[in-house]
This record gives structure tokens, C-alpha cells and sequence, in this order.
């Protein structure tokens, strides 16, 4: 996550809460990129709000950046681009690989390259979002304890020590 403007204060990355940033994506902002409650981004996305340098003068830095919008519950897939200048409607999903040049409307699908819609998406369905499951902090404590409790049912001292001195038995 890196913002390069053009001048001296430019360029501006704003997250929302709930974000979901999987290793290796890379959001650079030269303008100005938004991101709304609770969108997931799949590992090696990219989001870029500038072309960085010209075709012909690849010297010196690009001074056309578009702001970057992405609403609300929006899901970016695994190495998937979007482009400056792009709007990302609410709840819309970009297939991994894609590369995104347009606007998306909300509750849609789009794949390829360039982007192209796929399909719409039923608002009427409802969408459980990243922010529902983190809603309640305390359900969501116990839920980790009890996965953890189930995943270390049977370690004691005695155990861990056997396998500390003799570590091919089992128990």
C-alpha cells in the first residue's frame, strides 16, 4: 500500500472497516483511491489509480491519475487489476485474472480482460458481509476458543513433555 503523488501532500489511500487485504496486493494511489466497509481483496490484486509514466516518456511521471471508488462489499479476486478512473458498485465481484477499465454497476459479476459483465447478482438474496462477522466481537471470542480448545484437546504437560524426549511416540 504506497501513495506517490504528484506533488508534495498528493495522493491519498482511503480504507473502510472490516477490509480484508490478502498478502501480496498492491494498492498505489498517485490521486486517490477509496475503499468501502467490508470488501476482500484475493491475493496479488492490484489497484492502481495512475498509469505511472507516459507511452512515448517513460522518464517522467504520468500527470493524468483518475480517482479509484470501490463500494461497499466488493470482492477483488486473485490477481485481478483495476484501472484508474474505475467505480466499483456495492456487493460487485471481479473474477481472479480480470482487468478492469470500466465502471461496474453494483451486484455484479465481471471477468476477463478487459473486465466484461458476467452476470448480475439478486439484491433480494441479501449478502452476509465481513462486517456482519465481526458484529459481535464476544460471539466471535468464543467461537476462536472453541476452535482452539478443540484443536488442542488431549495436549497436557505430560504430552508435550514425552514428545520433547521421546518425539516417535505417540500417545
Amino acid at each position: 500500500i504506497g501513495v506517490w503523488g504528484v506533488s508534495e501532500g498528493d495522493g491519498e489511500i482511503a480504507i473502510g472497516h472490516y477490509v480484508m487485504i490478502s498478502p501480496g496486493v498492491r494498492i498505489s494511489a498517485a490521486n486517490k483511491i477509496t475503499i468501502g466497509d467490508s470488501c476482500m481483496f484475493a491475493n496479488g490484486a492490484y489497484i492502481t489509480d495512475s498509469d505511472w509514466h507516459g507511452i512515448y516518456d517513460r522518464m517522467s511521471r504520468d500527470q493524468s491519475s483518475k480517482p479509484v471508488i470501490i463500494e461497499d462489499n466488493v470482492w477483488v479476486g486473485d490477481h485481478a487489476t483495476v484501472l484508474k478512473g474505475v467505480h466499483i458498485g456495492k456487493n460487485s465481484i471481479v473474477a481472479a485474472g480480470s482487468v478492469v477499465t470500466k465502471d461496474v454497476p453494483q451486484n455484479t459479476i465481471v471477468a476477463g480482460n478487459p473486465a466484461v459483465k458476467v452476470r448480475d447478482l439478486d439484491p433480494e438474496q441479501g449478502f452476509k458481509t465481513r462486517g456482519d462477522f465481526f458484529s459481535d466481537p464476544l460471539e466471535h471470542a468464543k467461537e476462536y476458543d472453541q476452535i482452539d480448545r478443540m484443536v488442542l484437546e488431549g495436549n497436557s504437560f505430560w504430552v508435550w513433555l514425552i514428545s520433547l524426549f521421546w518425539p516417535g511416540i505417540k500417545k
